[in-house]
């Protein structure tokens, strides 16, 4: 069987022109970035104002397995697929973090026949946008620790700067440094550290922002430090928006490419979904609905991740109709919720199948409260058996729910047809009654709260002292408004990994909060979730290298 990269590496790709000239865009609405690669004005959503814009289909998923469970491959051979039955249809991903890609999850290109090209170009570096992400956030750190060190004239109390610096890298060697050692010239000594570049509010900043003012406003309410009276510090008082916009003007432009297909595929930032909201770019998505009739996007990892911040945070901001869901749910993940150990996934058990439903049944209550309709995607891999498939597609249609059996990793497009017709079905015909799990004018803990009792199944909440007293404090900042942005283990509907299935009788435990207040949300932190994880003891980096012709090998 090949690998996904040599699937891509024998796929033939159109000159980025033609994909382009596909589109009806005009010299002016775009550079090219090589042959295969190009940035896209952010101008251009502002030229298609007038347009109407075209219908959205959110890919998410049931809780995944370590590996992940296909979402952006069924993304993009549904993308495939549609085109297929002669709708026009772009597709809108995230860029990949280097963290996982070297790590244990993998990239985020999609797989087999359903993969967007360049796959190791998107997978490593892509267009730097990622590294401008990283430059602007180290910038901005750089410049607190001078200001402090140069009479800190702002009054910040070092205990307090809130800014971490960040790496596009799973590092847990940096998740607490001290930094400022070495005596006066070397600044002032105070305790640091690191996050993972993608969940820097910088990256949530870009993905929120619908235009360069909008990018520079945004930066300027971040909020970075507090003085020793305990008030905020922001980036505006620091006076270093502009320059942080400016390190990040050419990131803020959305980069288009295709599928092995052919598809035109737009991709663009890159927030996780445990430790951030989860989407790709508010430019790059609205971008793809003017440029196509349907765009499919996704949003990541399970539904009580991805698509609730997708629907309560980004198509706020963004001002966003979602027009059908699709549920993404795997063999192998329902037999890990049924309790099967994940080395023996591969087996068949029809048993542990059955119990395992639980958590693909909570994940479409979670979809059915949101008022979308939703057809559940069984992606397809080589070793499930046709008795474990038949029973998912038997368990859904005893229960009314539409299903399709997706075989896009070994198909393309073909292998989506199916699930392209149903979903396009449920759009024509199913009446949408949309509406969000919290007000915004609740106050931050009812918030909190209605997001662990309906989309997790959680009983109650705890709150910990030091989160109820920064409730108290973010209430009287006038940051109580902001929507919630949950940072949660993406392997369980509770904050504990080990709890697979569908949990009963379990408390979510709120740890602490962080305002990011330029993003426009509030991060919520619970159980032990990190925003720098680490790698495993094998990482994916050890079977990856580089002929003396410049041929990637070892990536997937």
């Amino acid at each position: 069987m090949k690998t996904d990269i040599e699937i891509a590496q024998q796929a033939t790709l159109k000159p980025i022109k033609d994909i382009a000239n596909q589109l009806g865009l005009s010299s002016e609405d775009w550079e090219p970035y090589g042959n295969t690669k190009a940035k896209l004005s952010t101008d251009l959503l502002k030229k298609l104002d007038s347009k109407e814009d075209g219908k959205v289909i959110l890919v998410t998923s049931i809780n995944p397995t370590t590996a992940g469970e296909g979402k952006s491959t069924v993304t993009v051979g549904l993308g495939q697929a549609l085109n297929r039955i002669g709708k026009k249809a772009v597709i809108a991903l995230r860029e990949p973090s280097l963290g996982p890609v070297m790590g244990l999850k993998g990239g985020a290109a999609g797989g087999g026949n359903s993969q967007v090209l360049p796959m190791e170009d998107i997978n490593l570096h892509f267009t730097g946008d990622i590294h401008a992400i990283t430059t602007a956030n180290n910038a901005l750190s750089a410049l607190i620790d001078n200001h402090i060190q140069r009479g800190n004239n702002l009054n910040i109390d070092p205990r307090r700067v809130e800014w971490k610096r960040v790496m596009d890298m799973n590092d847990r060697a940096l998740r607490q440094i001290v930094v400022g050692l070495g005596g006066p010239l070397r600044g002032v000594p105070r305790e640091d550290g690191f996050n993972i570049t993608v969940a820097s509010e910088i990256m949530a900043v870009l993905c929120l922002a619908t235009s360069l003012d909008d990018l520079k406003e945004r930066l300027a309410r971040m909020v970075v430090a507090y003085t020793y009276d305990e008030e905020p510090i922001t980036v505006k008082d620091l006076a270093v928006e502009g320059a942080l916009a400016l390190l990040l003007k050419d990131a803020m432009k959305p980069n288009l490419v295709q599928t092995i297909e052919n598809t035109p595929a737009i991709i663009h930032g890159g927030p996780f979904a445990n430790i951030a909201h989860g989407c790709n770019s508010i430019m790059a998505t609205k971008t793809a609905s003017k440029l196509g009739d349907y765009v499919v996007t996704e949003a990541g990892f399970g539904a009580d991740l991805g698509a609730e911040k997708f629907l309560d945070i980004k198509t706020r901001a963004g001002d966003i109709e979602t027009n059908a869901v699709v549920i993404v749910a795997t063999v192998r993940a329902l037999k890990l919720h049924g309790g099967v150990d994940k080395d023996n996934l591969t087996e068949e058990n029809v048993e542990a199948l059955k119990a395992g439903m639980e958590n693909l049944e909570k994940h479409i209550e979670t979809i059915e409260q949101f008022g979308l309709p939703f057809v559940v995607s069984i992606n397809k891999f080589p070793t499930d058996t046709k008795a474990e498939t038949e029973f998912i597609e038997e368990w859904c249609e005893s229960r009314n729910v539409q299903v399709a059996l997706t075989d896009v990793w070994a198909k393309g497009g073909e292998g989506g047809i199916s699930l392209a017709e149903k979903v396009i079905e449920k759009i024509e015909v199913e009446e949408r009654n949309f509406k969000r799990v919290y007000d915004l004018n609740e106050t931050l803990e009812t918030k909190i709260r209605k997001i662990a009792q309906k989309v997790y199944g959680a009983d109650d909440i705890e709150i910990s002292p030091q989160a109820k007293k920064q409730m108290m404090f973010y209430e009287q900042q006038g940051w109580g408004k902001l929507p919630i942005c949950m940072a949660k283990t993406q392997y369980s509907l509770s904050d504990n990994p080990a709890l697979t299935g569908r949990p009963e009788n379990f408390t979510i435990n709120i740890r602490e909060l962080h305002p990011s207040v330029g993003a426009g949300f509030i991060v919520v932190l619970t159980g032990d979730v990190m925003t720098m994880p680490g790698l495993p003891k094998k990482p994916a980096a050890l079977n990856m290298n580089v002929t003396n012709d410049g041929k990637v090998t070892g990536l997937f």
